[in-house]
């Protein structure tokens, strides 16, 4: 579904990602973890390309992202991206903000898209916060309407980057559980969390990334949670200071 081939990028002198391979296939959970500032969001970013990246490429279900002909905007469509800070219209009811992208970017009728829209709010358990704006509602709410907002589009990929670390403690589960009923229900996904818990009980594959946007762990969650000593020093120090608490 997803396949990265040494993807590398710089801002100015400084590279932010160092030649970076991975393949996700259709199903697949896979976590993106790592210390702050090793590439992670800018990772998953490149992969419908709202960060540009010099050299390697990208294929996104057969699409290449780094085709200079590629329709991005089409590729977009199709790739569901939940960022950290929600990015809902604050202007626009949460009908509004559901339907907004349908109508304009696939040509869905109003009404197909407030089917649809509907549909995905009532699955992440807010179909009586229809009417409201963003402001009216909590972080966690508003990133479970993010969430029902790119499932509307139909996606055959969703990204999370970050998708809990701007709220509040009390409301991470109830956003988690969304992604968990999600991925149980097939969808290929690529989520960047510091959620440890969440990798280990949802993820397939975790790739790990360090400083200078290098992958240096790309394994099954099982090995990656369960044999720390067939990690890299750098991935075990890691581990070691996250699984201690």
């Amino acid at each position: 579904m997803i396949e990265l081939k040494n993807v590398s990028k710089w801002y100015g002198q400084v590279q932010v990602l160092n030649n970076c391979s991975t393949r996700i296939e259709k199903g697949e959970v896979v976590v993106v973890a790592g210390p702050s500032g090793s590439g992670k969001s800018t990772l998953i970013k490149t992969i419908n390309a709202l960060e540009p990246f010099q050299k390697g490429e990208i294929w996104v279900d057969g699409v290449p992202v780094h085709d200079p002909k590629t329709n991005l905007p089409k590729l977009r469509s199709r790739v569901g991206m939940v960022f950290q800070h929600f990015e809902l219209f604050p202007h626009l009811t949460v009908t509004e903000n559901l339907t907004i992208a349908q109508i304009k970017v696939l040509g869905r009728s109003k009404s197909d898209a407030l089917a649809h829209g509907l549909k995905y709010l009532e699955r992440v358990g807010l179909l009586a916060h229809k009417d409201k704006f963003p402001g009216q509602l909590s972080g966690g709410q508003q990133q479970r309407v993010a969430i029902a907002r790119a499932l509307s589009m139909d996606p055959i990929v969703m990204l999370f980057d970050e998708p809990t670390s701007a709220l509040d403690p009390e409301m991470v589960g109830e956003v988690l559980d969304v992604m968990v009923g999600l991925a149980n229900e097939g969808m290929t996904m690529m989520v960047v969390t510091h959620e440890m818990g969440f990798a280990r009980k949802v993820g397939s594959r975790v790739i790990f990334m360090d400083v200078g946007g290098k992958i240096l762990e790309d394994c099954s969650t099982e090995e990656f949670f369960g044999h720390p000593d067939g990690r890299q020093p750098r991935t075990k120090e890691f581990l070691h200071k996250i699984l201690q608490h």
